[in-house]
């Protein structure tokens, strides 16, 4: 569980243009870094990790402070990335976080750093991490239902985590942003969430469940449609279509009567988010991903220890991003999930 399918060694670049930024064979361009720092979370989220925990990776297999800032910089100032976003896991379950952001920032100034957190924890790092160089948070919250949510995270943490969300806002990693998982057992509580975040000064974003869970009991049959939520969040909501900034964002938008802070609905299948992505993913294990639905992984960490310099590295993971999928492929026939969980690949 949570081990790759394929590792490779050096992906093809025929074909591929003379350009040091992070292409692919669809033109698209990836400027949006997810680093993995750690497999390890404070919650069990059914949809993400089993009830054990994921399996752990060794400590010598996992990147170094070092190493994580010698690659974050490398992406910035060689391959074009402007955003680097910190994952798990739970990135607060390493506790050398602050050292992690602090090194990044002092590389990398100007590049805004983010995180995605549960937010377990956060009310007691928020001002250090702001202080090391962190800009904003996204937290993962389902529901503000007591029950509900120690339900679904199995664990009964809700308090911990609504401080969290209050205390990041107070540090001034703001707009802090909220990252629900729509499942059919809180539907009926989308209401009660979007208010609680109107009031908290949150701006929420609902996604659609993913074929990423350990327990491989995703089913399309069990998804819950933009189109369903839209309807339950109309029955307390006025909502007005406000489509995408970005046409690279995920998250179509929709002003809350008329307010200006917007909810933002992903749905992965039939919008397709994957078509437009322009993201490069790191595992915590130093494995590089183009997609994260593809099971083709190419090992940054091997080629770093084995002495590698900056030139080689790059080389390497253009070559990898040159080699994108160009979709996730989850309304085919054949699609197979990929053998890492969401947990293990980093949101």
């Amino acid at each position: 569980m949570g081990i790759p399918a394929v590792r490779s060694g050096r992906p093809s670049l025929d074909g591929r243009p003379d350009t040091p930024f992070l292409l692919d064979r669809f033109g698209r361009v990836a400027r949006d870094l997810r680093v993995s720092i750690t497999e390890k979370c404070s919650l069990r989220c059914t949809y993400c990790m089993p009830e054990e925990g994921l399996p752990a990776i060794p400590k010598d297999e996992l990147l170094t402070v070092a190493e994580i800032v010698r690659l974050v910089s490398l992406a910035v100032r060689e391959l074009g990335v402007q955003e680097v976003r910190f994952t798990g896991g739970e990135p607060l379950m390493r506790r050398d976080l602050e050292q992690i952001i602090a090194g990044c920032h002092e590389q990398v100034p100007d590049t805004p750093l983010a995180m995605t957190t549960n937010g377990v924890g956060l009310e007691h790092r928020a001002r250090a991490l702001a202080a090391a160089g962190l800009h904003r948070v996204n937290v993962s919250l389902d529901t503000v239902d007591r029950a509900g949510f120690a339900k679904l995270t199995r664990r009964d943490r809700l308090d911990s985590a609504l401080a969290g969300i209050r205390a990041a806002r107070d540090a001034g990693l703001a707009p802090v942003k909220v990252n629900a998982v729509l499942m059919r057992e809180t539907l009926s509580g989308a209401a009660d969430l979007l208010q609680w975040c109107l009031d908290e000064q949150c701006a929420l974003r609902f996604i659609e469940e993913m074929p990423l869970d350990a327990d491989h009991e995703w089913a399309r049959a069990n998804m819950v449609t933009a189109a369903e939520l839209l309807d339950v969040l109309g029955t307390r909501f006025e909502l007005t279509a406000a489509g995408r900034a970005d046409p690279s964002a995920p998250a179509e938008t929709w002003l809350v009567d008329g307010a200006p802070g917007p909810v933002g609905i992903t749905a992965s299948a039939p919008r397709k988010f994957g078509d437009p992505c322009a993201r490069t993913r790191l595992t915590a294990d130093g494995m590089l991903r183009s997609c994260l639905f593809s099971d083709q992984e190419y090992d940054l960490r091997q080629a770093l220890r084995a002495g590698a310099d900056d030139a080689e590295l790059a080389t390497l993971w253009r070559g990898a991003m040159w080699n994108k999928w160009a979709g996730h492929g989850i309304d085919a026939a054949g699609f197979v999930p990929p053998e890492r969980t969401m947990g293990a690949i980093g949101g």
